[in-house]
């Protein structure tokens, strides 16, 4: 599967110092941020059509993307709070370097990065799974009422 980390080079995280792993840290929230706005636009288009849907097999399909999406969601949350709180150590290490362990600290960087890289996967896959099933569902609930027009 393709790798989704941010870090300019293999060994970035060991090599870079304080400010310019702020900055990437940075960039991982502002993504973060953006994904937390694309999860609620998901789950507000899931909504949008779940009236509409009158097949049980349907109503199930969707119930489970959705349950995928809110723990997306929780999960966004977290890392959001994560990677605040990365970001505010970060900053006590760019004022005093003598703060924390530093090998110690990389370590948990690159496991934030881990986690928000695996986090972005599974975003990316569930996004392509809400829109598949949302244009099987018009398609196919559409065809259900012209159907149901037709025999009346």
């Amino acid at each position: 599967m393709r790798d989704f980390r941010n870090r300019p080079k293999d060994n970035y995280i060991n090599e870079a110092d304080w400010q310019k792993l702020y900055v990437l840290t940075e960039d991982w929230k502002s993504n973060l941020l953006f994904y937390n706005d694309d999860l609620k636009f998901l789950l507000h288009l899931i909504d949008k059509y779940f009236m509409w849907i009158s097949r049980k097999e349907n109503i199930d399909m969707v119930r489970e993307i959705e349950v995928g999406l809110l723990k997306l969601d929780n999960e966004c949350s977290s890392l959001l709070n994560l990677t605040n709180k990365h970001l505010h150590h970060l900053g006590e290490l760019i004022d005093n370097p003598f703060v924390y362990d530093s090998h110690k600290f990389r370590t948990e960087h690159e496991q934030l990065e881990d986690k928000i890289a695996n986090f972005v996967k599974d975003c990316r896959k569930n996004r392509k799974e809400v829109f598949t099933i949302t244009e099987y569902l018009i398609d196919g609930e559409e065809m259900v009422r012209k159907l149901n027009l037709v025999s009346r």
